[in-house]
């Protein structure tokens, strides 16, 4: 009678156990970015010796650290904080990072995200449903540290830009490739990226790559997960209206310097936001 009820109380004490660390399931997911640059320009306009200079500019300004706080439902994404790191001015080329300060949630429960950008120097909550992935879900695996991930595909399309002509082309597809871990069950990963049965270790979109380097599962110090409230709220569509009518202002502009005789080494390059 003793020992079944040893047996019972221990039972009883693994599924509380159990069911607690469900409910306090939670991490943080450290990712290193780098983007392939590989940009020509009109000698004529820029030349090489500032084209190299650029070249290097932006992609000090890709390798970034991004910190994904996650729950089982819920994600923060954001940029490490770092001291801003002088830009050199000489040369008269200005880098804006735009999505330096962005702080992105997501909520796998509701299907939603909420986007907290910087832009124009106003602040934006973008509000919208996450857009569902539709993975195609491999048999290769590797090992990326200590864990054992899963290949998944996917494509994306993207607008093709004529910058020249400062217009629209038409759509192009861009491949997408993950690398998740079952071992983590959560539906998240950098971005706006997840949908996938287990926490996405390393990605790669086309020229862009997310590498997880750190990982840190469920800290001594409870981890709170806050959604962005501060800025005027839009939608995605009316936001990427907004976006396309700055770039093509700025394009106008540039132009029109360039046929005015103007100072064709002088110009800025916003990223992201």
């Amino acid at each position: 009678m003793i020992k079944i009820i040893i047996k019972l109380a221990t039972a009883v004490f693994l599924l509380i156990s159990t069911f607690v660390n469900a409910q306090n399931f939670q991490g943080k997911a450290y990712y290193q970015t780098k983007r392939n640059i590989n940009m020509s320009m009109d000698s004529t306009q820029v030349n090489n010796e500032m084209q190299k200079q650029l070249q290097e500019m932006l992609r000090k300004q890709f390798e970034k650290t991004y910190i994904l706080t996650f729950n089982k439902t819920e994600s923060i994404y954001k940029v490490e904080e770092e001291l801003e790191k002088p830009q050199p001015t000489s040369s008269g080329i200005r880098i804006i990072n735009g999505g330096a300060k962005d702080i992105l949630y997501k909520n796998t429960r509701t299907n939603t995200f909420v986007n907290n950008v910087e832009q124009f120097g106003k602040k934006f909550l973008v509000k919208d449903n996450l857009k569902k992935i539709k993975w195609n879900i491999t048999k290769e695996t590797k090992m990326i540290g200590n864990y054992l991930c899963i290949k998944a595909t996917t494509i994306k399309m993207v607008n093709d830009y004529d910058e020249e002509h400062n217009k629209k082309e038409t759509k192009k597809e861009m491949p997408i490739e993950a690398w998740y871990t079952p071992e983590i069950p959560v539906n998240a990963g950098p971005a706006y990226y997840g949908n996938l049965p287990g926490l996405i270790i390393e990605l790669h979109e086309d020229k862009m790559h997310y590498v997880c380097n750190k990982i840190v599962m469920n800290p001594l110090d409870k981890i709170e997960i806050t959604v962005p409230s501060k800025g005027k709220v839009v939608n995605q569509k009316d936001f990427d209206a907004m976006v396309e009518k700055k770039r093509k202002e700025v394009m106008k502009n540039f132009q029109g310097g360039r046929k005015k005789g103007g100072n064709s080494n002088s110009f800025s390059i916003q990223i992201g936001g």
